[in-house]
């Protein structure tokens, strides 16, 4: 059966119904209560374990929790979250409606579609009840209601913001007197100057995923297409571009092509390393993070695309059948918290944007920012200009598939 056939077999399921509380279900507008029922309970986190910094921020947020509410947290390190959907699928499969082994997942747009669809998830929307959900900026980032063109309906909790961002060492020859590449024609003519010195992660990993969204925008003749579900005919003729770019460039890519990035951090690695001479984030604060590190120079710098970067929110999702379900949605809120987003904030810790909308906070919380000031190596708000929205979530799972067909292993 084709890919996209098996997408839009998955994708007309029926959506998860929201519905109310149930008496045994924990509910965030009864606070206090939910944080009696929380004292006790372990939350088993399955997120991308692939950074250190990350890695040592959520171990903070467990000393943390555990601290102040009684919540123990055990980060599950992961390298791909579609596995823990399929992880929950299974237990669903089984008839396993509780005790579930996922309490909270750090999830992405794609995947939480899936489990959205599938009825993975609680349901009932519970992080819009969430304390500090009310100092997000909901109003005007629309990334915190909409992720993947998909409603968040109150089914995550976001806990950070994301923008697809390439860095580089300006002191390098290739630059020096040189702007960076910020189209996809002068990208692809310094990826044939400087052959071997350019790479990307090997889809789904999902920056790898994402350049490929972004190179296609750039090629698209009418945006619009992306945000409505992929069909076969179309999602050739869209794609065709994208694959003739990819073609172009493939021979002069590191390694020849036959080997690509592992994820973000391996990225950062090969750059760091020397092997690569551009590397790509989707952490606007990464590259200043990693010239505090040490990992990176000092006149490392970072660019977008000229005609706009995708961006979008990231976020955290309680599975259906969760064991500690109140235990979860106090973790989900304390990411939330001003405290908590500021150091998640700070590029010497790991420079990930907030949730926050500034303005709501009250002088002390404000006090968590006051210190804050993003490196040489971040750009400014009006320097990253145009946010792309995420294509529809279809579009993401068949690129992989075709780009998988094309440049997979074996290739």
């Amino acid at each position: 059966m084709p890919v996209l056939k098996k997408l839009h077999i998955l994708f007309a399921a029926a959506m998860l119904a929201v519905t109310p509380v149930m008496a045994d279900e924990p509910d965030p507008k009864n606070w206090d209560q939910l944080l009696e029922e929380a004292k006790g309970q372990e939350v088993f986190w399955h997120a991308w374990g692939g950074s250190e910094n990350i890695n040592a921020y959520i171990a903070w947020v467990g000393d943390e929790v555990n601290s102040r509410y009684g919540v123990t947290l055990t980060q599950v390190k992961i390298s791909e979250t579609a596995n823990v959907v399929a992880r929950v699928l299974a237990e669903q499969s089984a008839g396993r409606d509780e005790g579930g082994a996922v309490d909270l997942v750090w999830v992405n747009g794609e995947n939480f579609a899936a489990m959205k669809r599938q009825g993975l998830l609680m349901s009932y929307p519970w992080s819009t009840d969430l304390p500090n959900y009310q100092l997000t900026d909901f109003e005007n980032k629309a990334v915190l209601s909409m992720d993947f063109t998909e409603s968040v309906d109150g089914l995550e909790s976001p806990w950070g913001t994301a923008q697809l961002t390439f860095y580089y060492d300006s002191a390098n020859p290739s630059f020096v007197g040189n702007s960076p590449p910020t189209s996809l024609d002068d990208l692809a003519d310094w990826i044939e100057k400087n052959p071997g010195r350019f790479t990307y992660a090997a889809p789904p990993n999902f920056i790898g995923t994402t350049f490929l969204k972004q190179v296609l925008y750039g090629l698209v003749d009418d945006i619009a297409v992306l945000r409505q579900p992929a069909d076969q005919e179309t999602f050739d003729e869209v794609t065709a571009p994208l694959w003739a770019w990819l073609d172009r460039v493939q021979p002069d890519l590191w390694r020849s092509g036959r080997v690509y990035a592992a994820d973000t951090t391996n990225l950062k690695t090969l750059l760091s390393d020397n092997e690569i001479d551009i590397a790509m984030t989707f952490n606007p604060g990464e590259a200043s993070s990693a010239v505090i590190e040490g990992l990176l120079p000092e006149t490392t710098r970072s660019f977008v695309m000229d005609y706009g970067s995708i961006g979008n929110a990231h976020f955290v999702a309680i599975p259906f059948n969760a064991n500690a379900k109140a235990a979860a949605m106090v973790v989900a809120n304390f990411l939330m918290s001003p405290e908590a987003q500021a150091r998640k904030s700070d590029e010497a810790i790991w420079g990930d944007p907030t949730v926050l909308a500034i303005d709501k906070l009250n002088v002390e919380q404000l006090s968590f920012f006051d210190s804050l000031a993003p490196g040489e190596a971040t750009l400014s708000a009006e320097e990253f200009g145009a946010i792309l929205s995420e294509p529809d979530a279809s579009w993401s799972d068949a690129l992989d598939a075709e780009w998988a067909r094309r440049y997979g292993a074996g290739n």
